[in-house]
């Protein structure tokens, strides 16, 4: 999926993979798919868009601190999913009330502790709302550690290098989340096999082995510039020191 695609098909192209597993946004998947393959962005797609009740506050939040007013402009949705400058703009207080307004009451009484993430450094981008908000607002079951580690790391927005073509599916080489028990990072770099299309349909185009892409769940959303591989890389970094740095770390409330 070329970067110079419209801001709704590259949110579509990352939303799709959780919303085809049916964990979040409207009952919308293979339109998605359908439209994200064809570069067809239309006010259907928009307002679709604005059903994901998980993303599509972060992405007014984003727009309205840089004064953008459309909250699928490009760089806005780029600054949630991948990371860029405009995450610096959000200051803790916008980003606090934000998140107030929408989890104090999901969260009860784990209300204080997400909260302490904001000021050790949390921004609006999609690791810090896997790390920082799922564990403490029920969107992950305690239980066995493998299980909420796993939908941790399919969840968040990683990166891997394709080393190999196979069809419709592609091996790439990416670094998954670890957990030693006190503290998430991430692991040494292993091979994992993602889809590149289903039923002729794909999310990010023409794709070559070393191509660096963008994974999301079991899907290669989008394949990523030197710019943007640094800016994930360093977005989710960021985010995992914040989760990991709090007096109660959110991933220790899910893994033990």
């Amino acid at each position: 999926m070329p970067s110079a695609l419209s801001g709704a098909l590259r949110f579509a192209a990352y939303a799709y993979p959780p919303n085809a597993l049916g964990y979040c946004g409207p009952d919308a998947a293979h339109q998605l798919l359908e439209q994200v393959a064809a570069g067809v962005d239309d006010p259907d797609l928009r307002r679709l868009a604005r059903g994901f009740e998980g993303a599509w506050p972060y992405l007014e939040l984003i727009a309205a601190a840089n004064g953008i007013r459309d909250p699928l402009d490009p760089r806005v949705v780029e600054a949630y999913w991948v990371g860029n400058a405009l995450l610096d703009r959000v200051g803790p207080r916008l980003l606090g009330d934000s998140l107030e307004s929408r989890f104090r009451g999901r969260a009860g009484r784990s209300w204080a502790r997400l909260a302490e993430a904001v000021p050790a450094g949390a921004v609006p981008h999609h690791s810090f709302h896997v790390l920082g908000i799922y564990p403490w607002v029920g969107l992950l079951r305690e239980g066995r550690v493998d299980e909420p580690l796993h939908v941790l790391d399919r969840c968040r927005v990683r990166w891997g290098r394709v080393v190999e073509l196979h069809g419709p599916r592609a091996v790439v080489a990416s670094r998954p989340l670890v957990w030693d028990g006190r503290l998430l990072s991430l692991g040494a770099e292993r091979p994992e096999e993602v889809l590149l299309r289903v039923d002729g349909l794909g999310l990010a185009g023409a794709v070559q082995v070393g191509d660096w892409c963008s994974l999301h769940w079991d899907w290669v959303c989008e394949r990523l510039t030197p710019r943007q591989l640094a800016a994930l890389h360093r977005r989710t970094g960021d985010q995992l020191a914040v989760a990991n740095g709090t007096p109660y770390p959110a991933p220790a409330a899910v893994l033990g």
